[in-house]
């Protein structure tokens, strides 16, 4: 006797003994309706449990960068040497909750995402590449956000008045590379075999002119000393002719005082850039940026002060109404996103920093009077 038909006579066969539960909780059925029956509800097991290859964008908290910072004492925004100024209101900061890369969707939660209001289902290949690992996306996500902090000191300082220079920097240094032990991220780099650099590709250049093998004299700044090291070169990996010695340089500033931010790690991303820039510039100038309310703020930013567009922007929206924003400053490019919405939030788009701080100058414009989306 076959193991299959073993199965058969004794009721261990799996669609025997879906009919047989089916029977006994619907009562006596035809043999058809109840193998029509178990299948529909083995295909909807199936449909609820295996995964869809898509993520959600959900409504995440806000968090005011005027405030105080994420853990220990002070506030959000860090600044030393310089004169700061008191505020009253809040900068709102925006998230989005998401799917993690190690997590999968199944079909009933994408529909429920689908449906309810304020979230987004988007094909899971646009937010994560292929085989990417949560520590992967954690690790891309903090540095996206250094990015932004990075960029937001500058935007903000310029736009308070303060003196900003553009520096080349030691932005990378490999492990076990020539430059390890000699040069430090963070770096000035001020001359190569004793001529003066401009820019980091100026500095690339002056490396690349030299032998594999031969020896550079690299200049630089370090907590405001001076220091000359001699860096030998190797072969590059991929060209066996091109010297290298192990560092990344790259576009840095120099400016009076420090500024840093208290914020909670857990939060990545770039688009937190424009609110940052507003609360630095808000702490260096007199008065107060925010006229006592509360302002949500959205969109990545450059150096110079350019406002790019996000993601994600119907659950920030519900993010900065529940947290009682009187307006939200969002980046023009997500205008055609933002003409969809129907929300009582006015919805502020900007091009640059400039621009937010000019239309939150104005506090008692209307809301009618505002820049929108059209």
């Amino acid at each position: 006797m076959t193991p299959r038909r073993d199965a058969a006579r004794t009721g261990r066969s799996p669609w025997r003994r879906a009919t047989a539960w089916l029977r006994r909780v619907f009562g006596p059925m035809p043999t058809t309706t109840a193998v029509a029956a178990a299948a529909f509800v083995v295909l909807a097991m199936i449909l609820a449990l295996v995964p869809v290859p898509y993520v959600t964008w959900s409504p995440g908290r806000t968090v005011d960068v005027l405030g105080a910072a994420a853990s220990g004492p002070g506030q959000a925004v860090q600044i030393s040497g310089l004169t700061t100024y008191p505020t009253d209101g809040q900068f709102r900061l925006t998230t989005v909750g998401v799917t993690r890369a190690d997590s999968r969707l199944t079909l009933p939660a994408a529909l429920a995402a689908y449906w309810l209001p304020w979230r987004e289902v988007l094909p899971r290949a646009a937010v994560y590449a292929p085989g990417t690992t949560q520590q992967e996306s954690t690790a891309e996500g903090t540095r996206m956000m250094d990015n932004a902090q990075q960029s937001a000191i500058v935007a903000g300082l310029r736009s308070a008045g303060v003196p900003v220079t553009e520096v080349t920097k030691v932005v990378g240094v490999s492990i076990g590379s020539p430059a390890d032990g000699r040069l430090e991220p963070g770096d000035t780099l001020v001359a190569i075999d004793g001529t003066a650099v401009s820019t980091p590709t100026d500095a690339t250049a002056r490396i690349r002119a030299r032998r594999v093998g031969e020896t550079v004299q690299v200049g630089v700044l370090r907590a405001g000393v001076r220091r000359d090291v001699t860096v030998p070169t190797v072969a590059a990996p991929d060209d066996p002719s091109q010297p290298r010695i192990g560092a990344t340089v790259g576009v840095g500033y120099d400016h009076p005082g420090t500024v840093g931010f208290g914020i909670d790690p857990a939060i990545s991303g770039p688009s937190a850039g424009l609110v940052l820039a507003l609360a630095v510039d808000d702490r260096l100038t007199p008065g107060d940026l925010t006229g006592g309310r509360v302002i949500a703020a959205t969109g990545t930013i450059d150096p110079d002060g350019t406002v790019g567009s996000i993601g994600g922007l119907p659950s920030k929206v519900a993010g900065a109404k529940a947290a009682g924003a009187a307006l939200f400053l969002i980046p023009r490019g997500n205008c055609d996103e933002a003409v969809g919405l129907h929300t009582a939030l006015p919805l502020v788009p900007v091009d640059n920093l400039q621009q937010a701080i000019d239309v939150l100058s104005r506090p008692q414009t209307p809301v009618a009077g505002l820049p929108h989306c059209s």
